[in-house]
């Protein structure tokens, strides 16, 4: 906010709003080491808003030297106008660094993508294993995602970087004929876009980056869920580095996810703040009332917890250690079952798919009952064995030769990204 009125100040007086003396002592005073953040914040209680109390204090410490130039502060400037383009200029500032997080993040998808195309793992629907996949073709899906909310929140965030400058009731009145002028001197000097109008209760492009947030943090607690399932005992596929996974209190054997649960906390956290920016669009008129104050925590709020998760996702996807063979011997457990539809697609020609599919699913069946290997089990079945020999089973029932177009996905994710 003292950036602001600084810049407002210069802007005024290279313009002969002001005298340029006015500005540098203006300039000279906006300097936070000068001011109690508390007494400001405890005066705000009163004042409605941080700019009231904080343009008194400005003012008493610029007339301390030069009683004139004080006449000048915050010349034909409203509260809103210094608070907006100060939330403009503190989202210029931290959200870029969520765009780098989501960079490495999708750099080091990248690399488990490249190192991983070919390693088998079971995929997984609804919790249960499925078709064989690979744990490259899993980090492309993460590495292809990470690349669009970071776009789109790129997109959203130079979108919001505008002017917030309209005064009292967004004519700028008060300023006259060079109302236009000051607006967009005070633009360039904080190198901002000037919009075509002040936008004091036309919230659409702050809420546009709210749900860009939200999406991004949202997709990076899809990948942290992956992370911790992929992290349990009983799955053991891949896991944080052991210097880096978090401890427990009373059980020293615990490697517990914690940038996974860090993300997924953010997750849990980032649309209910979006609700509210969103909740808080329908101001009333020229100035809102609620509304707009209703964003000063929720903002802030969701930008940290963005943060948060970009970062931890970052760190556990740069420090993944990845048991390969792990996923090779988890995709076996099921004795077969998961190349099931490998079968079925075989015998579908010869058979039709539907009567392909019944046999299959008997064979299945015994496949749990008798603890038998789903190759010995349709090898004993004579309507299996019409059309299938044995050598013919077993190829079906390689996991290698059921990917499909999964190296192809994982060369067009990599492709994508340049890498």
């Amino acid at each position: 906010m003292l950036d602001v009125e600084a810049a407002l100040a210069e802007a005024e007086a290279a313009l002969g709003v002001i005298p340029a003396a006015s500005a540098t002592a203006i300039r000279a005073a906006a300097r936070v080491s000068f001011y109690d953040a508390a007494a400001i914040a405890a005066e705000a209680r009163q004042a409605g808003n941080l700019a009231i109390p904080l343009v008194h204090h400005l003012t008493k410490r610029v007339a301390a030297d030069d009683a004139v130039a004080a006449r000048y502060v915050h010349w034909g400037a409203t509260s809103q106008d210094i608070i907006d383009t100060a939330l403009v200029l503190q989202l210029r500032a931290s959200v870029p660094s969520i765009v780098r997080d989501l960079q490495r993040a999708a750099e080091a998808a990248a690399g488990h993508a490249r190192r991983h195309v070919d390693t088998l793992m079971p995929g997984r629907t609804w919790l249960q294993q499925a078709t064989p996949t690979t744990f490259g073709l899993k980090a492309a899906g993460w590495l292809d995602a990470l690349g669009r909310v970071e776009h789109a929140l790129q997109s959203a965030l130079t979108g919001a970087l505008v002017l917030q400058f309209g005064g009292a009731s967004g004519t700028l009145a008060a300023l006259g004929p060079r109302g236009l002028a000051v607006a967009e001197s005070l633009g360039a000097r904080l190198k901002l876009s000037v919009p075509v109008l002040p936008w004091h209760a036309h919230r659409d492009r702050l809420a546009g980056l709210a749900c860009a947030l939200g999406v991004a943090t949202g997709t990076l607690g899809k990948i942290a869920r992956d992370l911790a399932l992929l992290a349990q005992t009983e799955v053991g596929e891949a896991h944080e580095r052991p210097a880096e996974a978090g401890g427990s209190s009373t059980m020293p054997h615990k490697r517990n996810p914690v940038r996974a649960a860090v993300a997924l906390a953010a997750a849990v956290r980032a649309p209910g703040l979006v609700a509210t920016i969103l909740s808080a669009m329908p101001q009333e008129h020229e100035r809102g009332l609620g509304g707009w104050q209703a964003e000063w925590d929720a903002i802030p709020e969701l930008v940290g917890v963005s943060a948060d998760a970009a970062r931890a996702v970052a760190e556990a996807l740069e420090g993944l250690v990845v048991d390969a063979g792990r996923m090779r011997a988890n995709l076996d457990i099921t004795r077969g079952l998961v190349l099931a539809e490998a079968v079925v697609m075989q015998l579908a020609p010869a058979l039709g798919r539907q009567e392909a599919h019944a046999l299959v699913e008997a064979a299945s069946r015994r496949v749990v009952e008798e603890g038998r290997s789903l190759a010995d089990v349709l090898a004993e079945d004579p309507a299996v064995t019409a059309v299938l020999g044995r050598p013919a089973i077993d190829a079906a029932l390689s996991p290698e030769h059921y990917l499909g177009c999964a190296h192809t996905f994982v060369e067009n994710a990599l492709g994508r990204r340049g890498t």
